[in-house]
């Protein structure tokens, strides 16, 4: 349901995708800083970053920006300063079985957390397929805002 780009200027980004491509409205989410989450396994804190997402037919785009110079799932597999192509996220309404699918195959979360109350997790599928799987755990705050942004393409 969605794509993610790391970018290593979100306002710059959103102008270039939305010139380039007429994909827009971006609705931007400034420093969204988790203070409590696992980065492989261990406890972490402090991670601050930048999302902006537009609509595309049934596609969103997600351009990401991370602020804080901690290691995290961006970092892993864009460096600081560079940007590409990240994750694919899966918006899902059985969490525990599309997380525990991929801990069976032998992928490990980069970072698991939770937003809103909701969980959520970067998958380290990297190795297998060129980019992470973000899994989303379906909930009425996040279906307003994918709404919302749905509706202002």
């Amino acid at each position: 349901m969605q794509v993610a780009m790391m970018v290593d200027d979100i306002e710059t980004a959103c102008a270039n995708w939305t010139r380039t491509t007429g994909i827009g409205p971006f609705l931007h989410v400034p420093h969204v800083v988790l203070e409590e989450f696992s980065y492989r396994g261990e406890a972490s804190s402090g991670l601050d970053f930048s999302v902006a997402i537009a609509q595309s037919g049934g596609m969103q785009i997600e351009l990401v920006q991370q602020h804080s110079d901690g290691p995290s799932a961006y970092r892993d597999t864009i460096a600081k300063g560079e940007g590409g192509f990240h994750h694919l996220a899966i918006y899902t309404d059985d969490y525990d079985a599309t997380y525990s699918r991929y801990v069976d195959e032998g992928f490990v979360a980069a970072v698991d957390g939770t937003f809103g109350g909701y969980r959520f997790s970067y998958i380290d599928t990297s190795a297998a397929i060129g980019c992470m799987v973000e899994l989303i755990e379906a909930n009425p705050l996040q279906t307003d805002f994918f709404e919302r942004i749905a509706a202002a393409a």
